[in-house]
């Protein structure tokens, strides 16, 4: 079997350098298929995986060395693509454990909304029914609401929150690009990339043209993402950091905005 996984390893590097295309991408796609034909034979973790994935990896080292190409991005990408077969299974349990955890906490969220939404009506009516109050007691009462309701300080904190957990997404999602390669997986963090940004928006005309061109740009390559992802483009990675920098640019002019 092992040696079925090398001959399909040397002739796949083969091909690719006699039709130009021997690169770290193609390198890590070649051990990739190779070793998913097998290792779903064999239990996670087990002698015969890992020696499998040595032998894969030693094949392309062994083949590229021969041919003077070997480099140290081909043997990553050798690596990578042979971890990648091997976690697939477990890649996809981990990948639903996490889409049913974000269920459950869209839900906690909408629990959360719709308590605050059932005390803010609760205190509205306070207040209406003691209209007829005298002046000391409504200010009694308007006081023990306002020290009730979220302080100016409690919301900042909320948009910091939401803004640190935009900025832990997207270095999720290149973290997932660049060593699972699971495009679902690079979409989830994206998708919850986008729905902690949406929670650190501020209405347009409090913005200063220079954050607005930002908040601009963040979006744009949200999309640029987005769209690498459907396409399976070669250039998702450089995508997503340039995502990335952008964020951490944006919001860093936002917390001055905040702060002044």
């Amino acid at each position: 079997m092992t040696n079925n996984i090398k001959e399909q390893i040397k002739t796949d590097l083969q091909q690719a350098q006699e039709t130009g295309q021997l690169k770290a991408e193609r390198i890590r796609e070649i051990v990739k298929s190779a070793v998913s034909q097998v290792s779903a034979e064999f239990q996670e973790g087990s002698h015969e995986v890992v020696s499998l994935v040595n032998d894969a990896v030693s094949t392309v080292v062994e083949n590229l060395q021969a041919k003077g190409h070997a480099i140290q991005d081909d043997v990553i990408a050798s690596i990578q693509g042979a971890m990648e077969a091997v976690n697939t299974k477990k890649q996809a349990s981990i990948f639903k454990l996490k889409t049913e955890l974000k269920e459950l906490q869209e839900k906690l969220n909408q629990e959360e909304e719709s308590l605050q939404t059932q005390i803010e009506a609760i205190l509205t009516k306070i207040v209406e029914t003691n209209q007829d109050k005298s002046d000391d007691q409504k200010i009694v009462i308007d006081s023990a609401i306002n020290a009730i309701k979220d302080t100016e300080e409690v919301g900042l904190l909320k948009k910091r929150y939401a803004q640190l957990q935009a900025q832990i997404a997207i270095i999720k999602a290149n973290l997932a690009a660049r060593y699972s390669g699971n495009e679902k997986e690079v979409q989830y963090y994206l998708d919850d990339a986008k729905k902690w940004y949406e929670q650190t928006s501020y209405q347009v005309e409090s913005l200063t043209v220079q954050i607005r061109e930002k908040h601009s740009t963040l979006e744009d390559k949200m999309r640029e993402v987005g769209a690498a992802i459907a396409h399976k483009e070669s250039q998702l990675k450089q995508r997503l950091r340039d995502l990335l920098l952008a964020a951490a640019d944006l919001f860093k002019d936002k917390d001055k905005v905040i702060n002044s």
